[in-house]
């Protein structure tokens, strides 16, 4: 499949974001366990998730529109995540999903996220589509966090005329689907 050039170049960094390596040497996006972080263009959190699936897996379906909750309900528009932080469970990566005790221990980090980023946001607020269950707060390992937009389309994408615009069009197109 054939993308539009800022496209592309979007989904080559997110690419890049995800085989970075982290901190034991391994890409950072084959930490099957982990709570990632999305960041508009304002550094303000708008979403934070967590996946037993593999970070690169549940990061790529959410930024190329595919078809998740988040997405689905219009509470994450791709087009305003400028930044992606990660939280691997590096520690968790041979357990089954259906391990109990690592499924609390994932609870528990994306817990712990959500408040520590929601204690960032100057509007106290994370447009996640659901509330995330209160767990037990816990020591996070080391974050990775990085930009995903090229420097060259940077200012375009930020720019309040273009976002308001975007999300006045997806505010719209959700609307109809209630009449």
């Amino acid at each position: 499949m054939v993308f539009p050039q800022d496209v592309a170049a979007i989904r080559q960094r997110i690419r890049a974001f995800l085989n970075a390596p982290a901190a034991n040497g391994k890409k950072v996006g084959n930490a099957r366990w982990g709570v990632n972080a999305f960041y508009d263009y304002d550094g303000e959190p708008i979403y934070v998730g967590q996946t037993n699936e593999m970070l690169r897996s549940r990061i790529s379906r959410h930024l190329t529109n595919q078809r998740t909750d988040a997405v689905a309900m219009n509470v994450l528009d791709p087009f305003e995540v400028a930044e992606i932080e990660v939280w691997p469970l590096w520690e968790l990566q041979h357990n089954s999903s259906g391990d109990a005790d690592s499924k609390a221990i994932l609870n528990s980090a994306e817990y712990t996220v959500f408040q520590l980023v929601l204690g960032k946001s100057s509007f106290m607020a994370v447009l996640n589509e659901g509330d995330i269950p209160p767990a037990k707060l816990m020591t996070l390992p080391p974050s990775m966090r990085g930009c995903i937009i090229p420097e060259e389309l940077y200012g375009q994408r930020k720019h309040p005329d273009v976002r308001i615009a975007r999300r006045a069009t997806t505010i719209a197109a959700a609307g109809k689907g209630d009449q």
